[in-house]
């Protein structure tokens, strides 16, 4: 009776857009960690994603904001109490991750959101994107790694004695969170400078220009400063531990593109990859918008704790676009993803 109603559940679900049940959540969670402070939900301060304490209606806090302040330590008291307080905290942000790996990134983080809203605001206005080359794509791919090393290596400077005060939390004060969502709560105290010395100063200015810098390059690329979040960076160091996978048949593939084309963030592996069975890459979003639009029966899956909850199907793809007749690439690249061929 249960594998019964597992099969029911799986059936409608791989009939189902997906995105368009991502665009359900995605409203849902902004009004949840922009607004659910006012009613005292309370998700504490280790969450994956950029609910930030700066905005006045946060109803918990990024763990990259805790994990600065804990590494403003000298290197000795790493090896004390202060160590364990990191380890212990490092195992609350992993039981938020790990359920969800990296579709907090693509259903939850409302950073994530605004960009996709922005996207749609700049589709709405017929204007084109561009997409990034693929040898641009990888060196801009490691700036997240090493804005993740600063922003935990500066407090440890800080502490040290190497650098001034001003630049505690050094993320927190350029990222584009603190500065644009406390604006969706009426509170527009972050878009003043702070010219109490002359570190925050820098630090403070530089936190603008960075938002300014946010607004247009993500109306120009889809997910612009996800390519950048040190956020993503964490998760991919973990995302192989998640309970819930992307996962790809090779053998299954006729690498006909549709999901490389479908990927926001323009992964090119998606399609290329025909080796590899975890197919999430540090930039993977886990939006599934791939699995939604392959065509192939078995050939991208999405699971948890290996129950398949949503599998990509010949079946499926055309239920879902409600294309009858014969199996054609050109139109399943015409028919899904007309812009992104436009701008290819």
């Amino acid at each position: 009776m249960q594998k019964i109603k597992v099969n029911k559940l799986k059936n409608y679900t791989d009939k189902t857009r997906i995105s368009s049940l991502r665009n359900k959540i995605q409203i849902l969670s902004f009004i949840l960690f922009v607004y659910g402070g006012y009613i005292a939900i309370d998700l504490g301060q280790r969450l994956p994603i950029f609910s930030c304490p700066y905005v006045p209606g946060s109803p918990g806090g990024c763990y990259l904001l805790g994990l600065q302040h804990e590494f403003n330590t000298t290197l000795p008291h790493f090896f004390g109490q202060r160590g364990l307080d990191i380890l212990k905290n490092l195992g609350l942000f992993l039981a938020f991750f790990l359920v969800l790996n990296k579709a907090w990134c693509g259903y939850l983080c409302p950073l994530g959101t605004l960009q996709d809203w922005i996207t749609k605001l700049r589709k709405m206005m017929g204007i084109g994107y561009t997409r990034y080359d693929e040898m641009s794509f990888k060196k801009l791919s490691k700036i997240k790694y090493i804005l993740l090393f600063l922003l935990l290596a500066i407090p440890v400077g800080i502490r040290s004695g190497l650098l001034p005060e001003g630049m505690h939390a050094p993320f927190c004060q350029i990222c584009p969170v603190r500065v644009l969502m406390p604006l969706f709560n009426g509170d527009t105290s972050q878009l003043d400078v702070n010219f109490s010395s002359t570190s925050t100063m820098i630090m403070t200015s530089l936190g603008l220009i960075v938002a300014a810098i946010f607004l247009v390059g993500s109306f120009l690329k889809k997910r612009f400063f996800c390519f950048f979040c040190p956020m993503s960076a964490l998760h991919y160091i973990f995302s192989k531990f998640s309970f819930l996978r992307l996962e790809k048949d090779g053998s299954k593939c006729t690498r006909c593109g549709n999901c490389y084309r479908a990927c926001d963030v323009g992964i090119i592996e998606i399609a290329d990859d025909i080796v590899s069975t975890n197919i999430v890459k540090d930039d993977c979003i886990m939006c599934f918008k791939c699995v939604e639009v392959c065509p192939e029966d078995g050939a991208l899956d999405v699971k948890f704790f290996k129950i398949p909850l949503y599998t990509a199907s010949h079946e499926g793809f055309f239920h879902r676009y409600g294309v009858s007749g014969a199996y054609s690439k050109p139109l399943n690249i015409d028919k899904l993803t007309k812009e992104d061929k436009k701008n290819e």
